[in-house]
């Protein structure tokens, strides 16, 4: 458990942090707070704190002053720095004292959420040491790497802005003309079972080691710096850097770079990786079309014929694109199977198109992406309708793959198919127990309209489309269930009334006609002698006490 506490001499902000802070969530038992940079010095020393959010603009002892003297004083406290001034001058303190985050005010709940989140990652991975290698690094990995982080990602998503960042250019080396930065993504094709082979589940601790195998030997005029990708958990981003030189030497030693990491990844920890890479830049702001270069390489890369460790460049040339069969125009179909609880068959049809795609020559990692995402949204908006959304996502931050609980590890395409059909497994699953658990009541519902409303058009469709049940389906299930197809026990309902009626001597078979819902007293008569192999004017002389 660990101890927190916040230095503000805003009590608004403190009640907000108190009260936005996943503190439960985060391991954290006690959460204390200091008026000022005076009250949180002292508390700092009467209490052993584990991570301490300060505010940089505070009367007397300010948040700049309180982080040197914490740098020697506390040199194992975490610090997250607040600040309503998003300048290079006023944080360059907090750069020095290696904190683990920036807030800007107003704090909201997720950037709070998320700072205290790396603070608590960096503390059980310090706790744990469990490598010399991890032990030497860590440090480094709280302060100054995480700040060209967001710098990078900002430049990647465009939302780079250089006059409120300016100042913060030097520390990735864009402030020095003849320099040349190159974009690597690496993506790492068996992640779930690295993680639990060789990190003991812990995502964390893997991806530490992977961005330490892909900055390894680095440095001088050639550097590389990674770190994990938030558009996808499974890859990695590298920004290459080469200070002087031609655009020629940069392109060679990114591709070489990316290429002897690929395969240290294999022969340390058995990591499987594919990698694309993209042209080289002078200008920083360029990273980002470097970075669209090097994703549309990877995601270009044949799953049909991958090889662990290419590292595709985005120079090269590119495979002719094909359309694969899209799976949406036989979702009702897979739905009406998924329905009759066949399986098997449900699969038959999802075999069907991946052999197509295993047979068109050219099958790429981004077309198997996109397929899998494809297919969780249709499976789920049926999962919907039926009200069978699998238990994991409900409610829950987890989605797709992580949420469904599939590892969804592939460096094949025989892999590929093996993750459709674990999709379609628990998909299959959830809404087999659904419809177990409703269709008793559903046909109860249809049977009870039924005998209230026989004397109305009653179609198949009202129910189908109420309940989000095939036609034949639906038409199954109820025969099983009453020995009558829905059409035959409205007709008996009908003339069960009928006979009634007719018992009654003073309404004449018009008005019966009417009363049933036959609009023609002729239609009436010829379904009354189908049923009762005689007409309903027969049928009454047949009644006790009339004269014959």
């Amino acid at each position: 458990m660990y101890k927190v506490l916040i230095i503000d001499d805003e009590e608004p902000l403190r009640e907000a942090i108190n009260i936005l802070g996943d503190w439960k969530g985060l391991g954290v038992d006690q959460v204390l707070e200091a008026t000022d940079g005076n009250v949180g010095l002292a508390m700092l020393r009467q209490h052993k704190i584990d991570i301490a959010l300060v505010d940089m603009k505070m009367p007397e002892l300010n948040g700049s002053q309180l982080l040197q003297i914490a740098e020697h004083e506390f040199p194992d406290l975490l610090l997250i720095v607040i600040s309503g001034y998003n300048d290079f001058e006023y944080t360059r303190q907090a750069i020095r004292s290696k904190v683990v985050d920036y807030l800007l005010k107003p704090v909201n709940r997720n950037d709070l959420n998320s700072a205290l989140r790396k603070a608590v990652d960096l503390l059980e991975a310090k706790r744990k040491k469990e490598s010399e290698f991890i032990s030497r690094n860590i440090t480094l990995n709280m302060s100054i790497p995480k700040l060209k982080e967001k710098m990078y990602l900002s430049i990647i998503e465009r939302s780079f802005k250089n006059q409120s960042n300016e100042a913060f250019l030097p520390l990735i080396g864009a402030d020095t003309p003849g320099h040349f930065f190159a974009v690597g993504v690496v993506r790492l094709l068996n992640l779930e079972q690295v993680r639990k082979g060789r990190f003991h589940e812990d995502r964390d601790l893997m991806h530490f080691a992977v961005t330490n195998v892909i900055n390894e030997n680095s440095g001088g005029d050639f550097e590389a710096f990674s770190f994990v990708s938030p558009r996808a958990e499974r890859e990695f981003i590298a920004i290459f850097t080469m200070k002087g030189g031609y655009g020629q030497d940069a392109a060679f030693l990114s591709l070489h770079h990316m290429k002897k990491a690929a395969s240290t990844l294999k022969e340390l920890f058995g990591i499987a990786c594919a990698g694309g890479i993209g042209e080289p830049y002078s200008d920083c702001m360029d990273i980002a079309q470097s970075y669209d270069t090097a994703k549309a390489s990877l995601d270009a890369i044949d799953l049909l014929n991958l090889k662990i460790g290419i590292v595709a460049a985005g120079a090269g040339a590119k495979p002719p694109v094909k359309d694969s069969p899209s799976l949406t125009a036989r979702m009702p179909l897979i739905r009406n199977i998924l329905e009759s609880g066949n399986v098997n068959h449900a699969k038959s049809i999802l075999g069907e198109f991946t052999g197509q795609w295993q047979t068109s020559g050219h099958f790429s990692l981004g077309a198997a992406d996109r397929t899998i995402q494809e297919f969780i949204i249709l499976l789920n908006d049926i999962a919907k309708e039926l009200n069978a959304v699998p238990e994991r996502l409900r409610g829950g931050k987890d989605k797709g793959l992580r949420g469904l609980g599939i590892a969804g590890d592939f460096a094949s395409f025989e892999q590929f198919e093996d993750v459709l059909n674990h999709i379609l497994d628990v998909y299959t699953g959830e809404i087999g127990r659904s419809l177990a658990g409703n269709r008793g009541n559903v046909l109860e519902n249809i049977k009870a309209y039924i005998d209230n409303h026989y004397f109305e058009n009653i179609k198949i469709s009202m129910f189908t489309d109420k309940y989000f049940l095939s036609r034949e389906y639906l038409m199954k299930l109820f025969k099983a269930q009453y020995s009558y197809g829905i059409h035959e026990y409205v007709q008996k309902v009908r003339m069960d009334k009928a006979k009634d009626l007719l018992s009654d001597p003073a309404l004449k078979i018009q008005d019966i006609s009417e009363m049933l819902g036959y609009k023609d007293k002729n239609y009436f008569s010829k379904a009354f002698r189908n049923y009762y192999d005689c007409s309903p004017s027969e049928f009454r002389l047949l009644l006790p006490g009339v004269e014959k």
